[in-house]
């Protein structure tokens, strides 16, 4: 009856909800300012009942409560609606937060009758800066029993292990002189290409699932100077986070070389947020298999070998955290692309916010009316 109801809902709202999967489409607004986006999706709760603070931690999350008067858990529920620059809406998460927000606004339905309260948190700059990562140091999810998201993909399943990232910027100061008077000068840049180099051999000698990404930001100004500042880039990736700082070690030790061989300083820093492997909780990933498989949808299991990284990481080393997957699109349509993007207000885009709306309420709905399902994922959440 409770299922039915919270179907109901669904249905009523469905057209209206496609639409601002559209508007946020049409509208893309990169990680820390996304002021309409927030604005709008705040306004969404306002509008279904949610108490809401809008900006709340951060200058463009949000924070949307719903209590019941009846005591139980405290569900929270994760939005994304960052861009990426120049390509839009290629990581689908114009979605992510439509979906989610839908989820909490049917899960209200029930709530008080069955207890508990939803919690909808507007999470921005998923894709570089971070927004999870800072509002879980800032605490904002401390309280919650459970976090839950759905993220856009070429298939159902129930979420995926992810790669700590940790980005650092390699500065390198020399002197310059003129090219025709080389040995006035010392080279930054050859710091650089030196560091470039090591950096590269290092490759050979990590774990499996590890990556490496550099890029020259800085290799001097004209081709007759000797370039007295260079600056590279990289992300260093790991399966855990532990990994990923003797990765950072070992490329800093080679930069400090390098800046010893060509007699120069060299310095560096993390220029964007540090991103937290993710922790799986195959308590909640099989709950929400049940759940795809109750409504006639094959779902994949966890994938256990990391790919890419994200900022939910943090959430999931704080509260127990499930990050599914909702398809959208076909398997040759690569995340990140115009494509992908389109696919977000395809007719398939559509059935998947339909369908991941309903699983993740239904989730939210078995964690706060089987007691038994929660001790276990907390259980096990404690355990790891």
């Amino acid at each position: 009856m409770m299922i039915n109801l919270m179907e109901k809902k669904q249905n009523e709202l469905l057209e209206e909800f496609n639409s601002y999967v559209k508007e946020i489409y049409d509208n893309p607004e990169i990680g820390n300012v996304e002021y309409k986006t927030s604005k709008l999706l705040a306004n969404v709760l306002i509008k279904y009942g949610f108490k809401t603070k809008c900006p709340n931690l951060l200058e463009t999350d949000f924070l949307g409560i719903y209590e019941s008067k009846k005591a139980g858990p405290k569900l929270a529920y994760l939005c994304e609606y960052d861009a990426l620059p120049e390509i839009g809406h290629g990581c689908g998460h114009n979605l992510i937060g439509v979906t989610s927000i839908l989820a909490a606004i049917m899960l209200k339905e029930v709530i008080d009758e069955i207890g508990g309260s939803i919690y909808v948190f507007g999470c921005p700059a998923e894709e570089n800066f971070g927004g999870k990562v800072q509002l879980a140091k800032l605490k904002a999810f401390d309280g919650c029993d459970v976090a839950m998201m759905l993220h856009p993909s070429s298939k159902y399943a129930v979420g995926s292990r992810t790669q700590a990232l940790i980005p650092v910027r390699f500065t390198f100061h020399g002197k310059s002189a003129h090219g025709c008077h080389p040995e006035e000068g010392n080279s930054a840049l050859d710091g650089v290409i030196t560091t470039y180099q090591g950096i590269s051999m290092l490759r050979q000698f990590i774990k499996p699932c590890c990556f490496i990404h550099g890029v020259i930001t800085n290799g001097g100004k004209a081709a007759n100077v000797i370039p007295e500042v260079a600056t590279i880039d990289y992300y260093f990736r790991a399966p855990d986070i532990k990994y990923a700082n003797y990765i950072k070690e070992r490329a800093i030790n080679i930069a400090n070389g390098a800046a010893l061989m060509h007699k120069l300083t060299v310095e560096h820093e993390i220029y964007e947020c540090i991103y937290e492997d993710k922790k799986i909780n195959y308590t909640l990933a099989n709950e929400l298999k049940s759940i795809f498989k109750d409504m006639g949808i094959a779902a994949s299991d966890v994938d256990e070998v990391p790919a890419g990284s994200s900022d939910v990481g943090a959430v999931s080393y704080q509260i127990p955290t499930i990050e599914g997957n909702m398809k959208i699109c076909d398997s040759n349509v690569c995340g990140h692309s115009k494509e992908f993007a389109l696919a977000t207000i395809s007719e398939e885009g559509k059935l998947a916010l339909k369908n991941g709306s309903k699983a993740l309420a239904i989730l939210g709905y078995n964690l706060i009316t089987k007691p038994e399902l929660l001790i276990k994922v907390k259980e096990e959440f404690l355990s790891e």
